[in-house]
């Protein structure tokens, strides 16, 4: 059974930062592509940013490019968003996911069979 624990979220004020992590059991973590998604309130989740199995290929969502990094240790299991240069609109639950396959780009839910519980993040202007 695959398990996904997600940290480091909290409040911060805008233009701060902050770093989740995603602790990963139960399959082998290299073999699986990796994604962040948000969910704002009263809206639908979204894509973040996902990273390929080896860690060579990331892609982001148009509203984080330049602002998020998405790296992962695949010793340790941990896939991390790194969030600089925050704004009031990235406050949301942020969930980790794990992808049905090790490919790039894997940009929609439909491709993620494991998610975590989402931790709050939370922007104050």
């Amino acid at each position: 059974q695959v398990q996904l624990v997600e940290s480091g979220g909290g409040l911060v004020q805008a233009g701060g930062s902050l770093r989740l992590a995603c602790a990963a059991s139960g399959r082998t973590f290299s073999d699986y592509a990796m994604g962040w998604f948000r969910q704002a309130p009263g809206k639908e989740r979204e894509f973040v940013a996902t990273i390929s199995w080896s860690g060579l290929s990331t892609y982001y969502a148009d509203s984080v490019n330049g602002r998020f990094t998405i790296s992962r240790d695949n010793p340790a299991k941990t896939v991390y968003l790194q969030m600089n240069s925050l704004a009031p609109e990235d406050t949301a639950v942020y969930y980790c996911a794990q992808a049905r396959s090790g490919r790039n780009y894997l940009t929609s839910e439909a491709e993620y069979d494991y998610w975590g519980q989402g931790t709050q993040v939370t922007v104050s202007s």
